[in-house]
């Protein structure tokens, strides 16, 4: 059994906060397919070239006026999808003149449900964060700090009940071999229950890994893209990923063309398993 990294932050059961928002926009339900995204945000800093990552480090620390330009980009996309994971925001600090990114999001694009998960909390510099927007209601939220050094997490959240429940990670892993395979590791342990489940997130790593070489390798995970995103202006690493248990399907996966980060989106149209919703009558 491996623990979470700190005595001192319990994996929590959490419920999602609750965005007010005109009946028009509120989801029909049922839905039988779910379009996921998964995007790190660089906090709204856009880099398009390596150099950045020196003559632009001052904005992971001091507001700027590109900052909310860009997450106005962001919003825009994210209005085509469902479930999204996001890493790399802002919980609320000095850099983003104390604004809640996942919030202000979730706003932005209608999502009436959305989670902040806090890794790293440098108030009152910065809030380090994974976050979560849905269009759905969700069954289950559990915030679970990741073994290794302090800053990074994951989100457990279900959709559906009983034997067709959908378990769904979202994460943001190390740079590392060995503290992402430990990390790997606990995020197997708490796939155990479910029979359907979705990994999502930037895992630093690619598909090979994580299919033939970590410790998901005895799942018999589906990759649903294997194209490269990462550095964004020019791509040549995948590692930003949605894996799928053998159960499910998806369609139209992609890596999405937008440049708005160091990392490029990814998305796929995920098909429920048949059984979740009751049959509808035509």
């Amino acid at each position: 059994m491996i623990s979470p990294r700190s005595a001192t932050r319990p994996v929590l059961e959490c419920s999602a906060q609750q965005t007010a928002l005109p009946d028009a926009l509120r989801p029909a339900q049922p839905v039988q397919r779910l379009r996921l995204l998964s995007f790190n945000i660089q906090v709204g800093i856009s880099t398009s070239a390596y150099h950045h990552y020196l003559t632009r480090c001052w904005k992971h620390l001091l507001p700027h006026r590109e900052r909310q330009a860009n997450l106005q980009k962001v919003g825009h996309m994210l209005d085509s999808f469902d479930l999204v994971a996001l890493q790399e925001v802002d919980g609320g600090s000095l850099r983003t003149g104390h604004v809640n990114q996942v919030e202000q999001l979730a706003r932005m694009s209608g999502f009436p449900f959305w989670y902040q998960q806090l890794n790293r909390n440098l108030a009152p510099f910065a809030q380090h964060s994974n976050g979560l927007l849905s269009r759905i209601p969700l069954g289950l939220i559990e915030d679970h700090p990741l073994p290794g050094p302090a800053g990074r997490g994951a989100i457990l959240l279900r959709i559906g009940a009983g034997r067709d429940a959908v378990a769904i990670v979202m994460m943001h892993l190390a740079l590392g071999t060995r503290v992402r395979n430990l990390q790997l590791a606990y995020v197997r342990e708490l796939l155990q229950d479910y029979r359907h489940y979705v990994l999502m997130g930037d895992l630093n790593t690619h598909v090979d890994e994580l299919l033939y070489r970590s410790p998901l390798r005895t799942l018999g995970l589906q990759a649903t893209q294997m194209g490269a995103t990462f550095p964004s202006w020019n791509p040549q690493r995948c590692l930003d990923h949605i894996l799928l248990s053998e159960g499910l399907r998806a369609e139209r996966s992609m890596v999405v063309d937008q440049p708005i980060s160091d990392h490029l989106p990814v998305a796929t149209e995920l098909i429920l398993p048949s059984t979740f919703y009751p049959r509808q009558v035509h």
